[in-house]
């Protein structure tokens, strides 16, 4: 016979998860327990929001779904940021919430403890929101929870698990694997498939539109065997920042690059992947496709039927896995690969000089530190293989254009613009690879201090990751709006705190490694410090907040999708 809380564990692993993330309680104490004797991850960190981004995290490094739990009560209140978090990031994180026994929910009793109906509350922020009402529902409601996480768009369900079932007895087989229950790798039929590639095969200027969830279904090598068939550049959008390995001098980020800019206005096809083609690219229609449209073919790879022509037309839409239809039209281009797109060499001469142009010219000298000078001088050292976390507003617009690393793996929050999730995210990602690659997160002051007690989560689990922080004592993207919306000069409330606040010695306490910083040339020093020191570290760099708050580079470009959208 098999208990419930081990049923669920056996059910998880056969999808290859085998990581948990929360605060245990009297609901999910046996789960843990056995959890840790059969070699799972279990972590525990300081706030279940941090458990939702952590579990989201390694969701993004490992393609599969992800878990995190809740404590009945306040704990699954704390899970609600992260839930519409993932929602919206289209993550597949399976939220488990603890429950009083429904003998006490069907009561008529009033001022009971640590109890509210939870279910109702957070259907609009999932995609199925269940409770395993009966020991022998368990298979059922756990396999549908999956099966709608990862199926169409992916994203979050919620299920309840409430505490009369917890130590039931089962008498079952074998936990199925993904494919005895759910369709897994669906590919596209095969006329689409070779109406793409006619398409792809007569295209004198063709782009690769490459996002967030090519990272997600890590599914970079079937991509990069496509973008060298097609030979053309590729493009990124704002939430697929992940350079594929191979491609890096031929990947240029949409908007923010003129190579970028000059190969979507000049294309005559779009193979967009992994992308919803939302507002960050103009849905595909607006500002820089404009010129061009009436020549331009489109073809999406998208595995949710119903999101085929919503942000715009498409000629060929090839519906199912990424993972498995970019395979289907590698084989099929293998034999007849395209000749290079013609300017592609021009644009890869175009941007590296651009990039080494900002290195050049990014303000220095400063004390306290320019933030583009901040964002140059932190990457030059990004460790080789590692992993990049991004957070913060000003900040992580400085780093699109400043930054001179290209990391095959990059984190962070662009569809919500949740602040706080940098450094739950790192943590979560270094999980994920067994702690073995570096991470180096870049954030501002204001978004590290969400989520700043896990800083001892990083010291318990000792993981080899850098949080370089830009400090301005002030929420630097919001200083610019009252700078833009009331002139110099005016009010700013609400939005400057403490300048006695050192985030180097706050991360000291916590056991981290610390740093402190006010000048361009000891930033890479002290980065190189704190990874030696063989502990995580947290280096306070003093930024201008002049600079920070009113001379962020491309702004009108994020503006043209942020502040007055395509509508």
């Amino acid at each position: 016979m098999t208990k419930v809380f081990a049923r669920i564990l056996e059910l998880f692993e056969a999808e290859g998860i085998n990581t948990i993330f929360g605060i245990p309680d009297p609901n999910f104490v046996h789960m843990f327990h056995l959890a840790e004797e059969r070699g799972w991850n279990v972590v525990a960190p300081h706030h279940e929001e941090s458990a939702g981004f952590m579990a989201e995290a390694v969701s993004r490094m490992t393609g599969k779904a992800a878990v995190c739990i809740g404590t009945l009560g306040p704990g699954v209140a704390n899970l609600a940021g992260a839930m519409m978090c993932a929602k919206v990031e289209n993550s597949p994180v399976v939220f488990l919430g603890g429950q009083r026994a429904r003998i006490t929910e069907q009561r008529v009793r009033r001022g009971r403890i640590q109890f509210v109906k939870q279910a109702a509350l957070f259907e609009p922020s999932v995609k199925y929101s269940a409770s395993i009402e009966y020991a022998d529902q368990t298979d059922e409601v756990i396999r549908e929870g999956l099966r709608k996480a990862l199926s169409g768009t992916p994203g979050p369900v919620y299920i309840e698990y409430p505490s009369h079932v917890i130590q039931e007895d089962l008498d079952v087989p074998p936990a199925l694997p993904p494919e005895g229950y759910r369709l897994v790798g669906q590919t596209a039929g095969p006329d689409k498939v070779a109406e793409a590639v006619a398409f792809i095969r007569a295209a004198k200027q063709p782009i690769l539109l490459v996002g967030h969830g090519v990272h997600t279904s890590r599914a970079g090598e079937p991509v990069r065997a496509l973008a060298e068939a097609m030979a053309c550049p590729v493009i990124q959008t704002s939430g697929g920042t992940s350079y594929i390995a191979g491609l890096e001098d031929r990947t240029f980020p949409y908007g923010f690059s003129a190579a970028a800019i000059d190969a979507v206005v000049k294309s005559d096809l779009c193979l967009a992947i992994g992308t919803e083609l939302g507002e960050p690219v103009h849905y595909g229609r607006g500002r820089h496709w404009v010129a061009n449209e009436a020549n331009r073919r489109w073809i999406l790879v998208e595995q949710d039927p119903q999101a085929i022509g919503v942000n715009r037309s498409v000629d060929v839409p090839l519906v199912g896995d990424l993972r498995a239809v970019v395979p289907q039209l590698v084989d099929a281009l293998e034999d007849t690969p395209r000749t290079a797109t013609p300017e592609l060499a021009g644009w890869i001469k175009q941007d590296a000089a651009h990039l080494a142009e900002l290195a050049e010219t990014a303000p220095s000298g400063m004390s306290p530190v320019h933030p583009a000078r901040l964002i140059v001088e932190a990457t030059k050292v990004f460790p080789k293989d590692g992993i990049m976390v991004r957070d913060g507003g000003a900040t992580t617009i400085f780093g699109w254009t400043y930054s001179q690393a290209k990391p095959h793996d990059v984190m962070w929050n662009q569809n919500f613009g949740h602040l706080g999730t940098g450094l739950p995210y790192a943590i979560g990602a270094s999980v994920a690879e067994g702690g073995k690659r570096p991470l180096m997160l870049i954030t501002g002051d204001s978004s590290f201090q969400f989520h700043i007690a896990e800083l001892e989560t990083a010291a318990r689990l000792n993981l080899p990751l850098v949080c370089v922080v830009g400090v301005d004592y002030a929420w630097g993207l919001e200083v610019g709006v009252y700078k833009r919306t009331f002139g110099q000069g005016s009010l700013e409330t609400g939005v400057h705190w403490s300048k006695n606040t050192r985030l180097d010695k706050v991360a000291e306490g916590f056991g981290c490694h610390g740093e402190y910083v006010e000048r361009d040339e000891d930033i890479a020093p002290a980065i190189k410090r704190a990874y030696a020191s063989g502990r995580p570290g947290v280096v306070h760099v003093a930024v201008d907040p002049k600079a920070n708050s009113e001379e962020m580079p491309s702004y009108d470009e994020f503006r043209t999708w942020y502040a007055e959208g395509t509508q």
